[in-house]
């Protein structure tokens, strides 16, 4: 679900696009992935940019996609972050 490298934080999330709003909800224990929510559609890479706006406004740091450009399951590097300042800001 998260794990420390050198270069930052290494989170695994479950996206679900089409969203009322963007939202954290919870980790899906079968998973393993954080659940978020996003408000724009998966079309054009639209959803791709409100997760990473989203969740870089919330944490205060660069976030960027690893893996999973076309999929609702993405690896995402949170920049210059620690495990516990993420789990802190995402209320996990």
């Amino acid at each position: 679900m998260i794990k420390q490298i050198k270069d930052g934080v290494i989170l695994l999330v479950h996206v679900q696009p089409n969203t009322k709003r963007n939202s954290i909800e919870g980790v899906d224990k079968w998973k393993g992935r954080i659940k978020v929510k996003v408000s724009a559609p998966p079309v054009g890479g639209k959803a791709n940019k409100e997760l990473t706006k989203f969740l870089s406004k919330l944490l205060g740091k660069e976030v960027v996609i690893l893996r999973g450009e076309t999929s609702r399951e993405k690896d995402l590097l949170i920049k210059g972050a620690t495990i516990e300042e993420v789990k802190e800001k995402l209320g996990i």
